[in-house]
C-alpha cells in the first residue's frame, strides 16, 4: 500500500497542474530576465514611428529567449517530483538561440520596413489597397515567423531550411497557422483593450498555446523531415 502511493505521488490531476504552474512560472521568469535588456528599453521608448528601428532593436532578444521557452515548454515534465524547467530553458537557450536569432532578426527587419512604410503611407502617394496588401504581408510574415520560432526551438535544422519549412507549412497545416493567427488576433486585442505589457506578461501561456496548436506542424516534421 505505502508502495502504491509513493508511486502515486506526482502523478495526479493536481499534481500535473502544479506542475505545469510551477513550470509557466519559471519559464516566464526566465524569458523576461533574458529579454530584460531590450524590453526595459522598449518601455522607454515614446510611442512614435521615428523609434520603430529603435523598437526592432529593443525586441532582438526575445527572439531566442522565445524559442528556449518552448524549448523548455515541450520538453516540460508532468510529474511533480520530476520539475527542471529552469535546466530545460538554459539547454533550449544554448542549443537555438544562434538559429532563432538568424531567422528573428531579418523577420524583425522585414517588419520594421513595412510599419515604418504604414505609418507614413500618406507620403508615398501609393494607392490605398497597398495599404492593405502591406497589412497582409506583415500578418502572413508573422505568421511565419511564428512558425519558423517553433521549428528552430524544436529541431536543428539549417536556418535557409527551417525558412522554407515554415513557409511551406503556411497552407501545408491550415490548422496551425489558423491557431497561430488566433492567437495573434486574441494577442493583439488584450494589448489593445488592456495594456502593452500584457504579451510580455504572459509570455509563457502564449508559447503554450502556440505549441499545442503546432502539434500537426511538429508531427509531420519528426515523420517527414528527421531521421
Amino acid at each position: 500500500m505505502s508502495t502504491a502511493r509513493v508511486d502515486a505521488f506526482g502523478t495526479g490531476p493536481l499534481s500535473r497542474a502544479a506542475a505545469l504552474i510551477h513550470t509557466l512560472l519559471t519559464v516566464e521568469a526566465l524569458l523576461l530576465l533574458t529579454a530584460a535588456p531590450g524590453l526595459a528599453g522598449l518601455f522607454l521608448l515614446a510611442p512614435d514611428p521615428a523609434n520603430l528601428p529603435l523598437a526592432a532593436a529593443c525586441l532582438l532578444p526575445l527572439g531566442p529567449a522565445a524559442a528556449a521557452a518552448l524549448y523548455a515548454l515541450h520538453h516540460r515534465s508532468r510529474d511533480l517530483t520530476d520539475l527542471r524547467p529552469a535546466r530545460a530553458f538554459l539547454r533550449g537557450w544554448r542549443l537555438g538561440a544562434r538559429a532563432a536569432l538568424a531567422l528573428w532578426a531579418p523577420l524583425l527587419g522585414w517588419l520594421t520596413v513595412i510599419a515604418f512604410t504604414l505609418t507614413h503611407f500618406s507620403a508615398t502617394g501609393l494607392p490605398r489597397w497597398w495599404a492593405a496588401l502591406l497589412a497582409l504581408i506583415g500578418t502572413g510574415s508573422l505568421l511565419w515567423g511564428a512558425h519558423a520560432l517553433v521549428l528552430t526551438a524544436l529541431f536543428t535544422f539549417r536556418a535557409r531550411d527551417t525558412a522554407r519549412l515554415a513557409a511551406h507549412f503556411l497552407l501545408r497545416q491550415p490548422r496551425a497557422t489558423l491557431s497561430a493567427a488566433s492567437l495573434l488576433v486574441v494577442t493583439a486585442a488584450g494589448t489593445a483593450l488592456l495594456t502593452e505589457a500584457l504579451p510580455a506578461l504572459l509570455a509563457a501561456p502564449l508559447l503554450l498555446s502556440l505549441l499545442h496548436g503546432s502539434r500537426p506542424l511538429i508531427t509531420e516534421t519528426e515523420e517527414h523531415y528527421t531521421a
